[in-house]
């Protein structure tokens, strides 16, 4: 934490109060317990990363259900669901959470993390138009040969942490090659509370069920913002748990 402090306080004092792309490593190790954890964090006005185990940083792990931001933007751009209320009828599948086994609309799905609303969803887009933008927008290793409703669920597509924040980047800066209502809309359903100090944290959880946990999102916070990702790896890490030790961090950095 003082090696924190020690770097921000320095950046106070340079000129601008700027620099351009800097990348300082730092030790998170206690937050992440029994995990293997990575940590990335951009800070928009100061123009810096920081890093926790930069090696973790650059490894490509499944993205489990961050993939339904991606996802959810492919579905709005090819006109699959023409906004944030276009409600799919569940399947009359049972599953183990109540939540999943009703009818859900966009916002619903990401809020519940409702995979086979997603499933659904990147059936219709079909194998062709979701390879394409999965293409474009240069989504980690890009490979969607485990089939066109699992690629993402523990499969063959692959992301780092550094690529998540890279393209949590984009999204927030509007420079994917999306449509800005389609990036707003996004941006909005994946908002998850707005804090007593105005800041406002969005983010989406993943978990491969066994292993591998996900926390992405980002921090707007007056004039600034933050995109981060959080990945740990060990047996029981999940997503949520994921998101406890990214708030920990951010918490820590005083940023929240």
């Amino acid at each position: 934490m003082k090696k924190i402090l020690l770097i921000l306080t320095g950046l106070l004092f340079m000129s601008c109060g700027k620099v351009d792309n800097k990348s300082y490593q730092t030790d998170f190790s206690q937050y992440f317990g029994e995990f293997s954890g990575a940590f990335v964090l951009y800070d928009y006005n100061n123009k810096y990363y920081i890093r926790h185990n930069e090696e973790q940083c650059n490894i490509q792990y499944s993205p489990c259900s961050t993939f339904k931001v991606p996802n959810s933007l492919i579905g709005l751009e090819t006109g699959v669901i023409p906004d944030e209320n276009y409600i799919i009828k569940w399947d009359s599948v049972k599953r183990s959470r109540e939540e999943l086994n009703r009818d859900h609309d966009l916002k619903s799905a990401i809020k519940y993390s409702v995979v086979w609303y997603y499933q659904e969803l990147a059936r219709r887009v079909g194998e062709e138009k979701m390879k394409y933008y999965i293409d474009i927008l240069h989504y980690g290793n890009m490979d969607i040969s485990g089939g066109i409703d699992k690629f993402w669920l523990d499969n063959t597509l692959k992301i780092s942490a550094n690529e998540q924040v890279g393209f949590l980047d984009k999204l927030y800066t509007d420079s994917l090659p999306f449509s800005k209502r389609n990036m707003d809309i996004v941006k909005k359903i994946i908002i998850q509370d707005t804090l007593e100090n105005g800041a406002i944290f969005s983010g989406k959880t993943g978990s491969n069920g066994s292993d591998l946990g996900w926390f992405v999102g980002s921090v707007q916070l007056g004039s600034n913002l933050y995109v981060f990702a959080t990945n740990i790896v060990g047996q029981g890490a999940d997503g949520m748990k994921a998101r406890k030790i990214s708030l920990e961090i951010i918490k820590s950095m005083k940023i929240l």
